[in-house]
């Protein structure tokens, strides 16, 4: 059945949400509220979870099988690890119903490619890489609430052999969600959120890890301001998720990287031989950037930390 971004049609027959936690859990709970969704499955490791889930009425009923989850599903969400990903397809590929598609929801997107190609041999047609940019620092089905999505962006990056009726039918699964749907080449999303999101993270972990090694910790996180506590929020998400996004858009991380310590290593330097106009002007050509993204934007919102 074509899929249709029109509130209380149903739209998706059964959804099977592997990895139910904040991300594939919010998605759920809006094809929920949005009538478009007639069973929802879930499916991970963690039984305790989907247990939550059902409890909380997020998922229907679950299996820890992805295997067994996904028999029956016209759609299939991949929302693990990207660590994962490459296993996961593997393992319920021979599952799959005639006619499903398979998305995800990870950070970086070429890792997903190549790893689709090497569990499968190849990168099926109804595979349609994607990634919501939305989050908060909380994890697993508790957190999961509806709403995440409404004025975010979701990207997707569909290669030359993806299926155009797949794409068309994640894209309006997505704008169900009130989401901004966009598409856009694999390479190039991972460059730009290596720069506007796995390096923010990198900067905050490392942040914390380096204050909290001082010999004064104790003192300095008594009295941390309200500005260490926002910048550093994004310390508190999955480690191991972001273990994943770094080693897999680990080249574009690396690159913003080192152009972000040849920046701090200048700034460094004006500010050792006192170059006040130096200093002023970062801080001026800063808070006009930064004034006119969240104009652009419309509101802060909660800051992409997910995946």
């Amino acid at each position: 059945m074509p899929l249709a971004a029109v509130s209380g049609d149903v739209v998706i027959r059964r959804l099977c949400v592997i990895g139910v936690g904040l991300i594939g859990g919010s998605l759920a709970r809006d094809l929920r509220r949005a009538g478009v969704v007639e069973e929802v499955v879930g499916a991970s490791r963690n039984r305790a979870n989907l247990e939550r889930a059902v409890e909380l009425g997020v998922v229907d009923r679950f299996d820890t099988d992805p295997a067994r989850a996904v028999a029956g599903a016209d759609m299939v969400v991949l929302a693990v690890p990207l660590g994962a990903i490459g296993p996961v397809l593997g393992h319920i590929r021979p599952a799959l119903a005639p006619g499903a598609v398979v998305t995800d929801v990870g950070s970086a997107k070429r890792c997903v490619i190549e790893a689709a190609r090497e569990a499968l041999g190849e990168v099926p047609s109804w595979l349609v890489p994607g990634h919501p940019i939305a989050g908060t620092e909380n994890s697993g089905v508790e957190a999961s609430f509806e709403g995440l999505f409404a004025g975010r962006r979701v990207l997707l990056t569909p290669i030359d052999g993806t299926d155009r009726e797949a794409t068309a039918r994640v894209r309006a699964m997505w704008e169900v969600t009130r989401a901004e749907v966009l598409e856009m080449d694999p390479d190039h999303h991972d460059e730009v959120l290596a720069a506007t999101s796995h390096l923010p993270h990198m900067l905050a972990y490392t942040l914390v890890d380096v204050l909290g090694s001082m010999e004064e910790r104790v003192e300095i996180f008594r009295f941390a301001a309200g500005g260490f506590r926002d910048f550093t929020r994004i310390a508190s998400s999955d480690p191991q998720m972001w273990h994943d996004i770094c080693l897999a858009n680990r080249d574009a991380l690396v690159a913003s990287l080192e152009r972000f310590n040849d920046e701090l290593a200048a700034a460094t330097e004006a500010i050792r031989r006192g170059d006040g106009p130096w200093v002023k002007a970062l801080f001026t050509r800063a808070k006009g950037l930064r004034d006119r993204y969240t104009e652009s934007n419309g509101r802060e919102g909660g800051g992409h930390v997910g995946q």
